[in-house]
């Protein structure tokens, strides 16, 4: 489990160079005929890890999306309410994409995994629940706190509970101040992977939706430290 205070360590074991675009392996365009293929119900075998939700199986040309979760863009930042950047007073930033893709990346490890589509999102994206030995891998995310659960209403109990746990021991994203991803989205300008921490600092300020725990001594700067 991930805890307030950890992700320095995590930072420098997990994801050395998580931001690099190198590790970023985007999926081949599909031709005009594999577009109108019915999507296969359930698919098997090595995967890619794209990003923090997003998984692209290369033998059968396939890229999907857990379904029910959402999770920090590779680009994004958070901040740690409990840790300040040196010589600064400002919040230690927490590259909670990066982390995202490389807790996935470490689970999967290389192990074959089963999706089971449930919707086809887009044309080239289809939403499914994988798993991985057993294991349902968008629950074990909500569990560890890095990602969070996108509709309450469609998702099982179990979503519901794993969430309900992660947040009230602040694992993950409930440990930081993190713009809702919907939001970031929809008002990150630059959403290159040489994202700067500031630019995500300056969205909190205006922010309309968050998803972080009230932590009033982050919300209330002092001004001096020295006492």
């Amino acid at each position: 489990m991930i805890r307030t205070g950890t992700f320095a360590l995590l930072m420098l074991t997990l994801v050395p160079h998580a931001s690099t675009s190198a590790d970023l392996v985007r999926p081949a365009p599909k031709s005009a005929e594999s577009t109108d293929r019915p999507i296969a119900q359930k698919i098997e075998g090595r995967v890619t890890v794209i990003d923090g939700r997003t998984l692209w199986f290369p033998t059968s040309q396939l890229l999907v999306r857990l379904a029910g979760i959402d999770s920090c863009e590779l680009p994004q930042w958070a901040f740690d309410p409990n840790a300040t950047e040196p010589r600064s007073l400002a919040l230690a930033p927490v590259p909670c994409g990066a982390l995202a893709k490389a807790w996935l990346k470490r689970t999967i490890s290389g192990r074959r995994v089963v999706c089971t589509v449930n919707s086809n999102l887009t044309e080239n994206l289809s939403g499914a629940t994988c798993v991985v030995d057993g294991r349902d891998l968008a629950l074990d995310m909500i569990g560890v706190g890095m990602a969070r659960v996108v509709d309450p209403r469609r998702v099982p109990e179990r979503y519901r509970s794993a969430q309900r746990y992660a947040m009230a021991a602040r694992y993950g994203i409930w440990a930081t101040y993190v713009l809702d991803m919907a939001e970031w989205r929809q008002r990150a300008v630059d959403k290159t992977l040489g994202r700067r921490p500031v630019a995500d600092r300056n969205l909190l300020t205006t922010r309309q939706s968050e998803i972080s725990p009230p932590f009033i001594d982050a919300r209330r700067q002092p001004t001096r430290r020295d006492r």
